[in-house]
């Protein structure tokens, strides 16, 4: 039979591993510029909706950038935002919809 410090000590590994692995997963809603083909972070608690501003993460340009919305369109198991960048660029990021 386990000792009550051994089952504390592997009930104690399980929390830290869960805790571990929350951040990853609450970090932000994940895509592809569609245009370069990077990939891109819309940070967490960014309202995603037309007419609104938003940040993002680009990971190759290593920088952040910010985008007027245009548009919002689910297309099966992903979302398509569409937008104007700070240069007046159009933008397409395609969203992982789930």
């Amino acid at each position: 039979m386990m000792s009550r410090a051994l089952q504390l000590r592997g009930k104690r590994s399980v929390c830290a591993l869960i805790i571990a692995l929350l951040p990853a997963q609450a970090l932000g809603w994940d895509g592809t510029n569609s245009e370069t083909g990077d990939s891109i972070e819309i940070g967490r608690g960014e309202t995603v909706r037309r007419g609104r501003s938003i940040d993002y993460y680009d990971h190759g340009s290593g920088d952040y950038r910010s985008l007027d919305v245009d548009s919002v369109r689910r297309r099966g198991n992903s979302v398509e935002i569409e937008g104007t960048d700070d240069a007046g660029n159009s933008v397409t990021l395609e969203m992982d919809g789930e």
